[in-house]
C-alpha cells in the first residue's frame, strides 16, 4: 500500500503559497517546510508498560526561511489559517525584519551568503509500506511486547529484565517556495530487544534491533530475537577483559557501520569545513583508505529509516560517493554550507523538527560489500578477534581520532573461533590508519537503523549506516 500524504497539508498549501508571495515582496528568496507527522512509541518489560503517541519525529507545523541583502533568516509556527495569509505574512514580516536589523546594528559577525536556487520543480512521492502507524492495534501490540519480554525473562534465571520496545511515524513534509513543489509521504519503523543479566556477581547487557521503512508488520520479527539476545547476554557475562593491543578484527556488518559512521560521519558533514573543523577538508582528493573501502552516503542508498525523496531545505534525495576505492572525493552538505563552499547540495540538510535550525546531518552511510566470505576472512587471521555488537560512538572531527564502544570480540586463533569472548571493546584510532589497514570485505551487506545520531550534544535524527564484514587492523582495550 502507499503511504497516503497528509489531507491537512493539502488543505493548507494554497495559504502557503499565498504567504510565500506576500512575503516575496520583500524578500528575494522565500521558502516553506511544513510538516504532519504521526507516529507511536511503546515499550513492555517486567516491571512497565507504556504507550506514547510522541516520538521525536511527531511534529506538525511550519518554517519560514527568508533571505535578503547576504542574510537568512527562518520563522518557525505552528498554527496557519488559511484564510488569514496577509495578517501572518505581516506578522512573520515584522518579527524577520527586526532580526536582520539587530544583525546589522550589532555589527554581528555571519556568513554573508549567496541566494538559494529556486529551481522550478514538483515532486508527489507517496511511497510504499507495509502498513500505518495510525492504523495499528495498540492494545494488541503492547500486549504482544509484553508477551516477547516473558518468553526472554524465562529464558534463564540469570536474565534481571528484558525490555521490548518498538516505534513506528508516518512522515509527510511539504517543501513550497515561489518555484518549487515538493511533497513526501512515508512510514519508518524500528524496535529493539534489551537484556540485563547477572552472573557471579558481574552484570552486563545485550542489545538487538530491527528497522526499516515499512510500517508496525516489521514487529512481527521482534519475536526471533530474545534467544538471539541472550545468547549475546550469555557471551558478555562469560567474557574476559581483553589485552590491550593491536589485532587482525573482522567486525560484523554493524561493527563496521558504526566505523563508517564515526569515521566519515561528523568529519565530513561539510558545515564543519565552513567552521574549519573537521580535518576531512584537508583530504579531498588524498587517501584515506585502502583500495577496497568504497563509501556511500545518501537518502538514496538503501531503503531503510532515514530514506526519503527530499531533505528539510527541499534538496533532492541523493546518492554520494565519499569515498572511492579508498580516494576521499567528497563530503555531504545541507544547502546553506555548499552556498559558502562554492559546492552542490548533497540531501542532507535535515531538522531536528520545525523549530530547529538545518544542519548538515547523515541518512545512510555504508561501505561498499567486497568478494570475500566471512569464513575465508576468519581463515586468514593468525590471531584476532571477531568484533560483534556495540554500545556508542564518537569521533573527533577536528583531529580524526576514532572510539567505538564493541559489545564483544570472539577470539580467533589460526582461522578459528576459540569461543573464547572479550568484552566491552574499545577500538581506537586514527582513521586513515584504521581505513588504510582494510584487506578484506564481505560480499554481505546489510544496514541499521534502530538508533538516533545527535549533533554534538543535541540536534537528533534518524540515521542508517552499515556494510559488509571487514578485515583490518585495529586497535583495542
Amino acid at each position: 500500500m502507499k503511504a497516503k500524504f497528509s489531507p491537512y497539508l493539502t488543505k493548507i498549501a494554497p495559504g502557503l503559497k499565498d504567504l510565500i508571495a506576500r512575503l516575496g515582496n520583500s524578500y528575494d528568496y522565500v521558502s516553506v517546510l511544513a510538516t504532519d507527522s504521526v507516529g507511536f512509541r511503546m515499550s513492555a518489560s517486567q516491571k512497565v508498560k507504556s504507550i506514547s503517541g510522541n516520538t521525536l519525529s511527531v511534529e506538525r507545523g511550519n518554517v519560514v526561511r527568508v533571505y535578503k541583502d547576504g542574510l537568512y533568516s527562518e520563522y518557525a509556527f505552528n498554527l496557519f489559517d488559511v484564510s488569514k495569509a496577509d495578517e501572518q505574512a505581516e506578522k512573520i514580516k515584522k518579527v524577520l525584519d527586526s532580526q536582520l536589523a539587530v544583525l546589522k546594528a550589532t555589527n554581528s559577525k555571519v556568513y554573508n551568503t549567496d541566494k538559494l536556487a529556486d529551481e522550478p520543480h514538483e515532486l508527489f512521492a507517496e511511497m510504499e509500506t507495509t502498513d500505518l502507524p495510525e492504523d495499528a492495534d495498540l492494545d494488541e501490540l503492547i500486549k504482544k511486547l509484553k508477551s516477547i519480554s516473558d518468553r526472554g525473562k524465562a529464558l534463564s534465571d540469570e536474565i534481571i529484565d528484558c525490555s521490548v520496545s518498538a516505534e513506528s511515524n508516518h512522515i509527510c513534509k511539504m517543501f513550497l517556495s515561489a518555484n518549487r513543489d515538493l511533497r513526501q509521504s512515508y512510514v519508518y519503523s524500528c524496535a529493539h530487544v534489551f537484556m540485563v543479566g547477572t552472573r557471579d556477581g558481574k552484570t552486563d547487557q545485550a542489545f538487538i534491533g530491527i528497522s526499516d521503512r515499512e510500517g508496525p508488520a516489521i514487529f512481527e520479527q521482534l519475536e526471533d530475537l530474545p534467544e538471539k539476545c541472550y545468547e549475546d547476554l550469555a557471551a558478555n557475562l562469560g567474557a574476559e577483559h581483553v589485552i590491550p593491543g593491536e589485532y587482525d578484527v573482522i567486525t560484523t556488518p554493524e561493527v563496521s557501520g558504526l566505523i563508517a559512521h564515526e569515521a566519515f560521519g561528523h568529519g565530513v558533514e561539510m558545515d564543519m569545513f565552513v567552521k574549519k573543523r573537521a580535518l576531512g577538508q584537508e583530504y579531498i582528493g588524498k587517501r584515506v583508505g585502502s583500495d577496497l573501502v568504497t563509501m556511500h552516503e545518501g537518502a538514496l542508498v538503501c531503503k531503510d529509516a532515514s530514506s526519503y525523496a527530499f531533505d528539510d531545505e527541499g534538496t533532492l534525495a541523493g546518492d554520494v560517493i565519499e569515498i572511492d576505492k579508498g580516494i576521499l572525493k567528497t563530503g555531504v552538505c545541507d544547502a546553506l554550507a555548499a552556498l559558502r563552499l562554492g559546492t552542490v547540495a548533497t540531501g542532507n540538510g535535515k531538522r531536528e523538527n520545525f523549530e530547529h535550525k538545518v544542519y548538515t546531518r547523515m541518512t545512510n552511510t555504508m561501505f561498499d560489500s567486497g568478494t570475500s566470505t566471512k569464513e575465508e576472512m576468519i581463515a586468514s587471521i593468525k590471531k584476532g578477534y571477531l568484533l560483534s555488537g556495540f554500545f556508542s560512538g564518537m569521533e573527533d572531527p577536528k583531529h580524526w581520532g576514532i572510539q567505538c564502544i564493541i559489545a564483544r570480540g570472539h577470539e580467533i586463533i589460526d582461522g578459528k573461533l576459540t569461543g573464547k569472548v572479550v568484552a566491552p571493546v574499545v577500538l581506537t584510532g586514527y582513521v586513515p590508519d584504521l581505513l588504510g589497514s582494510i584487506s578484506m570485505a564481505s560480499t554481505d551487506y546489510e544496514s541499521f537503523g534502530s538508533g538516533m545520531c545527535g549533533k554534538g550534544h543535541k540536534e537528533w535524527v534518524k540515521t542508517v549506516d552499515g556494510g559488509p564484514y571487514l578485515k583490518c587492523r585495529a586497535r583495542l582495550g
